[in-house]
């Protein structure tokens, strides 16, 4: 099992339409809470105009989360107008493989992005994707979740070392 995501970035407004072409994306599959959204459950101007512009831009755009609060992510879908699964069960690949079937696009060319290594980026490595972790919005975190975050950064900061030490392999 693969924990290493293919790429590393501080937020989702990195993912630049430049990133895209340059990894040969058409897709992104989207985690909402602590990626689009903080536990204030306000989404930006910044992340509306972002997926507007890779939207504008051909990129097609899913969220999958594994919450069940069906009000916040259908607001947060709403808003940059696009489509949503929840209750995923991520890392399962049932969520990612019928976003990849309903898309008809090959999995290498859709982009898994998220906050947690344990769900998104298992998941997205499972079904062959290309996995963006990005750091958390909010720093405080559920209990769920806040027992793992200790060992994703161990393996964060094992990633970055890896990466550095073989720069020319990644690049």
């Amino acid at each position: 099992m693969n924990l290493y995501p293919r790429e590393i970035l501080n937020k989702v407004e990195e993912i630049s339409i430049e990133f895209i072409q340059k990894n040969k994306l058409k897709a992104l599959i989207l985690d909402v809470d602590n990626t689009l959204i903080g536990y204030d459950q306000k989404l930006s101007e910044e992340k509306i105009k972002w997926a507007k512009n890779l939207k504008g831009q051909g990129v097609k755009l899913y969220i999958l989360s594994n919450t069940n609060k069906k009000e916040k992510v259908k607001k947060v879908a709403t808003l940059l107008g696009i489509p949503y699964i929840l209750f995923a069960k991520k890392p399962l690949k049932s969520g990612f493989l019928k976003i990849q079937k309903e898309l008809q696009i090959e999995p290498e060319q859709i982009g898994v992005v998220g906050d947690q290594i344990f769900t998104d980026i298992i998941g997205g490595n499972r079904c062959k994707m290309f996995t963006i972790l990005v750091e958390p919005i909010n720093e405080k975190d559920l209990l769920i979740t806040a027992w793992k975050r200790p060992i994703e950064q161990m393996i964060k900061e094992k990633y970055k070392k890896t990466k550095e030490k073989n720069k020319d392999v990644f690049q």
